[in-house]
């Protein structure tokens, strides 16, 4: 993969001194914490967030930037109808309806002002497409390096600080209430103290320990996410009885470069969404190819090697978009990463796929679509409820080996409707808050794309002005 992306500290609010006492106190400097961090200086608190880290960023800048968002002006623009009912609808049925219904509500209560509240700030968001989870299309993609920027800056206009490479050891409890942090920082010992404390700090994407012990499914995947996501805040929040959620449902997202490369920017692509199918390395589909990329990510770990071809056509490459990550097919070109043949049979042998069978899997495929009979794996559209099956026909012909990676957990510390984590009793912990993703609760046994960079500044938004509202002894 390519270097670690991050957003360097250069023309930020960074401070280089560690406060003593502060009003909000954030921990993590990805969308979450950056949302978290604005909304308690809009509320008049004094809001310093740490980034154990030098850069900012998080898995933020590692994502694809789509933002799940319904009834938007893009939406309107490009004459997509959307509610929040489906909505709704959507992340429960991705969710197998074990989605806490509180936090999708929550989310859907506020994710249109969210959305404004993002432009308001000179976010801008590009051409809208269809992804897994969707019954209609609903991904807003976005430059998340500018987003972080503009909503810092925003912050330090406020008096809100950052302070990078300060790394979180324990939260600091006094009469049952979190009171700060004990931060380890240049190899020394500092505290912290604080009105409120919010969680951003992601998950545990990079830690192989903890991934195995909850996750042993996850065992052939690769591992990217933010750099210092090894579950940190989790294990912090766990330590004062917080309760967790979500953790049987860790899965990988499917369509990452098979190995490190150069090319590789973390987000792997799907062209399986645009019109290629999935084959293993005899050359058999295996799936139904329109299921949401973390389904996919399971299927294909469980094929030999772990490892699996997505196969398309020029129809398909011709849908290329490097505004999108996932579908810039043409940027993996240059980049050596497709194998490309003018006919089938070509591509197989470069594939090293067993004889005749990808040849047969393909035509079997095209003859399904031609004839308008069932796909034996039951695809009907390209991606979740949009688009129709299209054969694979028109030369060149494209494969990328593709793995699959953990970018993110997704699960965690079970929280109120206002951010406040609670125990394992359901009651809250006094001034503690998270948000991002280490949050359990939304997005139950899947995943509907957009809803990660949503959830955090939805969440954090919430999580900030409610850690604002703490009764505090100082004046800021």
């Amino acid at each position: 993969m390519s270097p670690e992306p991050g957003l360097p500290a250069e023309g930020l609010p960074v401070e280089t001194e560690l406060p003593d006492r502060v009003g909000v106190l954030v921990l993590g400097g990805g969308l979450a914490g950056a949302a978290a961090l604005l909304a308690a200086a809009q509320a008049g608190a004094y809001a310093v967030l740490l980034e154990k880290a030098d850069t900012l960023g998080g898995s933020t800048v590692r994502s694809a930037g789509l933002s799940a968002f319904a009834g938007t002006d893009e939406q309107a623009e490009q004459g997509i109808t959307d509610s929040v009912g489906l909505l709704r609808e959507d992340i429960l049925a991705t969710g197998g309806h074990v989605n806490d219904p509180a936090l999708v509500d929550l989310y859907c209560r506020r994710q249109l002002d969210t959305y404004r509240w993002l432009k308001g700030l000179g976010i801008r968001y590009g051409t809208i497409h269809a992804a897994s989870g969707q019954s209609v299309p609903r991904s807003h993609p976005s430059d998340t390096t500018a987003m972080l920027r503009a909503i810092f800056a925003a912050a330090g206009r406020l008096g809100a600080r950052l302070v990078t490479g300060a790394g979180a050891r324990r939260l600091l409890r006094e009469d049952g209430r979190v009171v700060g942090v004990e931060i380890e920082r240049c190899g020394e010992r500092h505290e912290v103290r604080a009105d409120a404390v919010v969680l951003a700090t992601g998950g545990f994407s990079r830690d192989r320990d903890m991934l195995t012990r909850f996750a042993p499914l996850m065992k052939e995947a690769l591992l990217a996410g933010g750099g210092e996501n090894r579950g940190d805040g989790l294990l912090m929040a766990w330590q004062l009885g917080a309760g967790m959620r979500d953790l049987p449902y860790v899965k990988g997202t499917y369509g990452i470069y098979h190995e490190p490369h150069p090319g590789e920017d973390g987000t792997g692509i799907l062209a399986v969404y645009k019109g290629a199918i999935a084959v293993n390395r005899a050359g058999h589909r295996f799936v139904d190819e329109s299921i949401p990329y973390k389904a996919l990510g399971d299927a294909s770990l469980a094929q030999p090697t772990a490892r699996t071809w997505q196969v398309f056509d020029a129809t398909t490459m011709a849908q290329t978009n490097d505004e999108v990550p996932i579908y810039d097919f043409g940027d993996r070109l240059r980049a050596g990463m497709l194998e490309t043949a003018d006919t089938i049979e070509e591509l197989a042998a470069k594939l090293g796929t067993e004889p005749g069978v990808l040849e047969a899997t393909v035509a079997e495929y095209n003859d399904r679509i031609a004839r308008a009979e069932p796909d034996p794996f039951g695809r009907v559209h390209l991606v979740g409820g949009v688009g129709e099956r299209r054969p694979i026909g028109t030369p060149p012909f494209y494969a990328q080996l593709s793995g699959t990676v953990v970018l993110a957990t997704y699960c965690g510390v079970t929280v109120d409707p206002t951010m406040r984590v609670l125990d394992v009793f359901g009651e809250p912990i006094p001034r503690l808050y998270a948000a991002g993703e280490l949050v359990g609760g939304f997005h139950g046994a899947g995943y509907m794309t957009g809803t990660s960079i949503g959830k955090s500044a939805i969440f954090g938004r919430v999580a900030g002005t409610a850690a604002a509202a703490e009764e505090s002894e100082l004046e800021w």
